[in-house]
């Protein structure tokens, strides 16, 4: 047990490190992006992916990929999204896929039509390539990966182990913010989403991967933390990485991690016996203090504004009119939009060069949801109701994944607020479709 402990602890102090490392020296991010893939490589061919290399290696990848993206380190934009296909591919070459997860590739069919649409309605002015390649790679990486996922056996233990190499990725995040911005009354003058607090980088993508990481703690500290050791370990990484994503101004990933965080509790609750209720009461008191005490400090550190940012009011304390940062409006463009071209959309990427006739501005949308009506029409509905469904279908026998609707949650309010700019809401959503057992005998672990 001495020497987990000393693992887990060695590994939390060696990604803080990469951090400072990466701080002082920028051009070592983009060899840390390419050694992950390599070391990747190298770890799943070696274990010819026997106990699902590929979804640790997979599930780090996602945690970096905002530091990756906000050090430059990443090849391009999509450069995770992709990694995550092909580890996912990599992984099926070995073990396979469930039959049944066919439906996922009838889902990454109903895409199709809008790209025609696209390459026959794009004009001159428009690179084709790049429009469908940064509107589909988030949709295809989670076909992708819910084909590999979709009802593969898992122990419980597993799941967990992905979480963490998930999760330590996202404490190198935290740490480069602290030394990007290590005072945060200096930057926060608004209550606007802060680039300064954010280390220079998108405060949504790095709130949604943030809050990830809160989740991710938040089960080390109530699940994992069997000595005072772990328990300050995991308390403070969560507190740590709860007060950097509040400090964004970005409320999408906070809430989303919340809400995670609630659901979780009420399932453990649910499936707890009589002792276990008991001592739930503690653990309840004691998500209470921590995330005011941190709400407390977040607002001292940003003078009040952070109080009035999720009042909805500016800095002056007027109520704003427009809730979502103007979001709303694209919203409903986009379902006028839909209206107007109803079976097979304006093409993928193409809503916003449509709005931009009506706007004179084009402007990417936040929410996948719209824009998947707007540019897929009845096929996007068709897409998303298959989304929708399946995991729930799966979760009458799956029982025991008892992370199933935080994982939900998460893809759900992330794409409705972050688009799927990044892979994470894809990967996540895939974990949702595992079947995930306290113990499975060593024949089983290969998907049916």
């Amino acid at each position: 047990m001495k020497n987990i402990k000393l693992n887990y602890f060695s590994l939390i102090v060696i990604h803080a490190l990469i951090a400072l490392i990466v701080f002082i020296i920028p051009f070592l991010s983009k060899i840390y992006a390419l050694s992950i893939l390599f070391i990747g490589i190298f770890i799943v061919s070696k274990n010819k992916n026997k106990n699902n290399e590929v979804l640790l290696i997979s599930a780090y990848l996602v945690g970096t990929e905002v530091f990756l993206r906000m050090t430059l380190g990443s090849l391009n934009n999509e450069y995770v999204k992709f990694s995550v296909i092909f580890f996912m591919l990599y992984g099926m070459l070995y073990s396979n896929f469930s039959k049944n997860a066919f439906i996922y590739l009838v889902f990454l069919f109903f895409l199709i039509p809008a790209i025609f649409v696209t390459t026959s309605e794009a004009t001159f002015n428009i690179d084709v390539r790049k429009v469908l390649v940064f509107n589909l790679s988030g949709p295809f990486c989670l076909g992708i990966c819910a084909v590999y996922m979709f009802k593969r056996r898992i122990t419980f233990d597993k799941l967990q182990s992905i979480l963490i190499s998930l999760g330590l990725p996202i404490v190198t995040t935290t740490v480069y913010l602290f030394l990007y911005t290590p005072n945060i009354k200096d930057v926060v003058t608004g209550t606007q989403s802060n680039f300064e607090t954010s280390g220079g980088f998108g405060p949504n993508q790095v709130s949604t991967i943030l809050g990830l990481g809160m989740f991710v703690f938040f089960t080390q500290l109530v699940l994992f933390s069997k000595s005072k050791l772990q328990f300050l370990i995991n308390g403070g990484l969560f507190i740590f990485i709860s007060y950097r994503g509040i400090v964004t101004f970005s409320r999408g990933g906070i809430i989303t991690a919340a809400i995670m965080i609630v659901c979780f509790l009420a399932i453990l609750y649910y499936f707890s016996n009589a002792e276990g209720k008991r001592k739930f009461s503690f653990v309840f008191v004691l998500t209470i203090l921590i995330g005011t005490g941190i709400w407390f400090y977040s607002s001292f550190q940003t003078n009040g504004l952070i109080d009035k940012r999720y009042a909805n009011k500016d800095a002056r304390g007027r109520e704003k009119g427009d809730r979502l940062g103007g979001r709303e409006e694209i919203m409903n463009q986009e379902k006028d939009i839909f209206i107007d071209n109803p079976i097979f959309g304006v093409g993928a990427g193409m809503s916003k060069y449509a709005r931009a006739q009506i706007t004179n501005e084009e402007i990417a949308s936040h929410n996948e949801v719209t824009r998947m009506f707007s540019e897929h029409g009845l096929f996007g509905i068709f897409a998303l109701l298959i989304l929708l469904i399946t995991p729930f279908i799966l979760y009458i026998n799956n029982k025991q994944h008892i992370y199933f609707f935080s994982f939900f949650v998460f893809w759900l309010f992330t794409i409705n607020h972050a688009a799927m700019r990044t892979a994470a809401p894809a990967f996540v959503y895939a974990l949702s479709l595992l079947s995930v057992q306290i113990k499975i005998p060593e024949k089983t672990r290969e998907a049916n």
